[in-house]
């Protein structure tokens, strides 16, 4: 039997060209347009449009000063990491990358796995803290791809995995290793500050979980590294008259009373304009306007840890055992059947 793995992620477009920026933006907007309230296809369609051309200037401008986002490029290394290493392992699989928003797609990658004439599929999306418009919405527009193709084959998906020991312990070595190259230990003087990914709070009031995840993730890596006091902050975009995820990190930055911060971007497995732009340029001015020496913590997307991690996550399924041996449980963030992952037993 040969295993089609689909891993899923967000996409980014991989320079700032004007019409691939505002065809991206307007897929993420009218994909999150519930947040905004009950409305009309055609009203959420001109309303998406309309923020896209509002917000594509400033994205633009974001990917000419990085010189393109390296997300794309990132995840596919990763696909074909996992792929090697499961092959590695003595499994027949192949994977297929698809993004939400950018081609190739997440339909694309489907498709893709049908052609190829895989017996199983397994859905992965590689997003560390699970959200629902990110792990959830990726799987959902997986599902209703194969469902589209009329593709009769096993099928699996995988969610959660921040409280996977592994990956905190990768994360919080990652810290140290930059705290070490810099000279630097966390301190009163030297301060830890951890930036997630905002959400609407729409959705937390929709019952997800994200910011439990989040504080998990961040009392776990602390732990790892002897529980320095530390800050958390949230990436929010402001584009929206809508409540986001607090504090924002520009404000966790102004008020920080410290000489050095190192930061870490916990939200993200992948280098892209959420760390190279709003981190390394933005954040970075702001810490200094104020005196303060800033640091940030390199993701370790190819660490060849994490991609151990991916593949004994999938190895269960390849493998035909029983997926709770490795504490993987049915999924409550998606109560869909074969969905699974390692928060199901904190959440019951």
């Amino acid at each position: 039997m040969t295993t089609g793995i689909a891993v899923l992620n967000f996409g980014e477009p991989g320079a700032a060209d004007r019409e691939t920026v505002v065809d991206y933006l307007e897929r993420i907007f009218l994909a999150n347009m519930d947040i905004e309230g009950e409305t009309t296809e055609e009203a959420a369609r001109e309303r998406a449009r309309s923020l896209a051309e509002r917000r594509a200037p400033g994205l633009m401008a974001e990917y000419e000063e990085i010189d393109g986002s390296p997300l794309n490029a990132h995840a596919e290394r990763q696909a074909d990491l996992l792929e090697q290493e499961l092959k590695d392992r003595g499994y027949d699989v192949e994977t297929f990358l698809g993004f939400q928003f950018m081609e190739p797609f997440i339909s694309d990658a489907a498709g893709a796995a049908k052609d190829a004439g895989v017996d199983h599929l397994v859905g992965l999306p590689v997003y560390p803290l699970c959200g629902p418009s990110t792990t959830v919405q990726s799987l959902e527009k997986l599902a209703a791809a194969v469902e589209e193709l009329a593709w009769d084959m096993e099928y699996d998906e995988l969610t959660g995995y921040h409280t996977h020991s592994a990956y905190a312990r990768l994360r919080a070595d990652n810290i140290r290793r930059t705290l070490d190259r810099a000279g630097l230990e966390l301190d009163e003087d030297t301060r830890l500050i951890f930036s997630a990914h905002g959400t609407p709070t729409y959705y937390l009031d929709e019952g997800s979980r994200y910011v439990q995840y989040v504080e998990e993730y961040c009392d776990m890596v602390a732990g790892m590294l002897g529980n320095p006091d530390y800050e958390l902050g949230y990436q929010n975009h402001a584009n929206r008259d809508v409540e986001w995820t607090q504090p924002d990190v520009e404000d966790v930055v102004e008020t920080i009373d410290a000489d050095r911060i190192v930061v870490d971007p916990s939200s993200f497995m992948h280098e892209q304009s959420e760390t190279l732009s709003e981190l390394d340029v933005e954040l970075r001015e702001e810490a200094e306007e104020r005196g303060i020496e800033f640091t940030r913590v390199p993701v370790p997307y190819d660490d060849e840890r994490f991609i151990g991690l991916l593949s004994d996550m999938i190895e269960p399924f390849v493998a035909g055992f029983d997926p709770d041996l490795y504490g993987l449980q049915q999924c409550t963030c998606r109560p869909e059947p074969n969905t699974m992952c390692l928060n199901s037993r904190r959440n019951e």
